[in-house]
């Protein structure tokens, strides 16, 4: 479900999941904290490019496999890639996100998670988790960071989505550029970072470490608990009822 390879001295990690629209399982996020972990690991690397398999970046958590769940284990299930997502804070090398197709929920926000964002114009970004019933349950630190909290709000509500040309302007993504080349221009950004010396690269990370992931791992508890009290709701039984009789 992850595959990895290396371009120079950039790591290419790519989630591999079309046929679930790469979807953010448990064995998946075991996988892709294996994946980082050893590009953080392998003294040739320098940078870290994350993308998604064609069409698109992340369609989030699977709801099929959430569905099938206790409420109490999708609270496990969601900070495991909590974890992962926080943890990008916390590495020394930067990691680069290449977000073509779309980035929808948990995938919208572990790109928003990532040093750099690289987005097509047409990619299309959306946290369709409050129409579904309940509030996002990770990585909401990581939007307020990068757009503010009162449009983090806005955006978290998911009345509508926004494509990469918005995202860039309110500054959820850092690059636009044509579709079909968000990968190849991540890369080139990574291939810029590399020449810094790393030690700079990781000094400059922990400098700004404290505005960017301040109270992070506190604040997921709190949406954690929020998501659990949601998902007891009418709507968000609907929800999931429907994916169960999709299962």
């Amino acid at each position: 479900m992850i595959q990895s390879e290396l371009r120079g001295a950039v790591a290419l990690v790519a989630i591999n999941r079309p046929e679930r629209r790469n979807a953010l399982g448990s064995q998946l996020m075991r996988q892709l904290g294996d994946a980082l972990t050893g590009a953080e690991r392998n003294d040739r690397v320098k940078a870290i490019v994350l993308a998604g398999a064609p069409p698109a970046f992340c369609a989030g958590s699977g709801l099929k496999e959430l569905a099938g769940l206790s409420i109490a284990d999708m609270c496990r299930h969601e900070a495991e890639t909590a974890r992962f997502a926080r943890a990008i804070g916390y590495r020394a090398k930067p990691v680069i996100a290449a977000v073509e197709g779309y980035a929808l929920g948990g995938g919208f926000i572990l790109a928003a998670s990532c040093d750099i964002v690289v987005s097509s114009s047409t990619a299309r970004w959306h946290l369709p988790e409050a129409p579904n019933g309940w509030l996002p349950p990770w990585g909401l630190t990581a939007l307020i960071a990068r757009v503010g909290a009162v449009r983090a709000r806005r955006l978290t509500w998911g009345t509508s989505p926004i494509d990469g040309v918005d995202a860039v302007r309110i500054g959820l993504v850092d690059d636009v550029v044509e579709p079909g080349t968000a990968l190849d221009h991540a890369i080139g950004v990574a291939n810029g970072l590399a020449v810094v010396p790393l030690k700079a690269i990781a000094s400059t990370k922990r400098f700004f470490e404290p505005f960017i992931m301040a109270g992070a791992e506190r604040l997921d508890e709190v949406a954690s608990r929020e998501f659990a009290a949601n998902c007891e709701s009418p709507s968000s039984v609907k929800t999931f009822e429907r994916f169960k009789v999709k299962a």
